[in-house]
């Protein structure tokens, strides 16, 4: 049984991922200090797996506190890399906050890897990395423009720290380049839940539909789209974890050295805000209080995938659509408000 660290651990997409890794055979070790998630994420891998995941409640901006695990656990055989604070908005707010801790975790994961010889690392990367593209839907060869916010400039920071890191260690680094995660996993046991008031479109639809939020903003209708509205991506997060599993097989399998490759993680299909909230009406019957506010800082104004090469390179296919995301995260959203999952409320 080969043995995955998974930084971030507890997060959205990384508890997706934790289950997934377990599903398909692999011992998962966590590591996640909880500044951005929920401890109780564990009682939902433990719900849907049966088994108890180790974590280490640790920062790894410390190094010192970073390089305890690969002592304890010398066996570990790749990395994914999900540990990073991911608010858009935030970023543009507090860029140093996410500069430091976006990066410097890297670094002192990166040093890990080259004492303890790690092979395999997959990098949790973002589609904020081509900034806005001249030309859509993106592809793997798209240039990359300059980042329209701090954390997406991190992400592009990020690859070209491992693009320089890989030629000089024998190592293997798949990219994933993802675009909207969201949704939640089927059992309704783990799911997003975001601290304070949610930065991404469906958790702040399904807590307005239940009452947590009194309304949802739309951040402009004057862009040159179908409706105004942004246009986005949205992945299942259950299809996006499954692709980290298949990343991790790929790099065992093809065992290759000095290698970095990029892929992107997408359904393909851009959809807008509101249709986004027309998709959520449809699905769960609710009527959702909206209203149009100005434009947000550092979003992109339209992306979305071409996910040709997940398919040929992973063997990847999306599984879930719009209706499935919507209805997964209004389940997930009602049993833990209603205290029926293993979290509680």
């Amino acid at each position: 049984m080969k043995k995955i660290l998974v930084t971030g651990g507890t997060g959205y997409i990384g508890t997706h991922t934790v289950v997934d890794l377990i599903e398909q055979g692999y011992e998962v070790i966590s590591v996640d200090n909880f500044c951005r998630s929920d401890a109780r994420m564990l009682q939902g891998i433990e719900a849907i797996t049966g088994k108890k995941v180790i974590n280490y409640a640790i920062d790894l901006c410390s190094l010192a506190d970073t390089r305890t695990v690969f002592e304890e656990h010398p066996d570990i055989t790749g990395i994914i890399h999900f540990a990073a604070y991911k608010a858009v908005g935030e970023s543009v707010e507090q860029p140093l906050l996410y500069f430091e801790n976006n990066l410097q975790s890297l670094i002192n994961l990166l040093k890990c890897v080259q004492d303890y010889r790690i092979p395999n690392v997959v990098f949790s990367s973002s589609c904020t990395v081509y900034g806005e593209p001249e030309l859509i839907p993106v592809t793997e060869e798209t240039p990359l423009q300059p980042a329209t916010s701090p954390y997406g400039l991190t992400k592009q920071i990020g690859e070209q720290m491992l693009q320089s890191f890989v030629q000089a260690n024998p190592c293997s680094v798949l990219l994933l380049r993802y675009f909207n995660p969201a949704g939640a996993h089927p059992s309704a046991h783990i799911g997003e839940l975001p601290i304070g008031r949610p930065q991404n479109l469906v958790p702040a639809i399904t807590q307005t539909a239940i009452g947590v939020i009194d309304h949802l903003q739309v951040h402009g209708t004057d862009y040159a789209t179908r409706d105004g509205s942004c246009i986005r991506d949205f992945i299942h997060v259950c299809d996006l974890a499954r692709a980290h599993t298949l990343g991790i097989q790929l790099l065992e399998k093809e065992g290759r050295t000095h290698h970095v490759e990029a892929i992107n993680l997408g359904s393909g299909t851009g959809m807008t805000v509101l249709e986004c909230i027309h998709a959520f009406e449809k699905v769960s019957g609710e009527k959702l209080n909206w209203s149009v506010g100005p434009r947000r800082p550092g979003d992109v104004v339209a992306i979305y995938a071409n996910n040709e090469k997940a398919q040929s390179r992973l063997g990847w296919q999306a599984r879930f659509g719009i209706d499935d995301i919507m209805a997964t995260a209004w389940e997930w959203e009602q049993r833990y408000r209603s205290g029926r999952t293993v979290l509680g409320s």
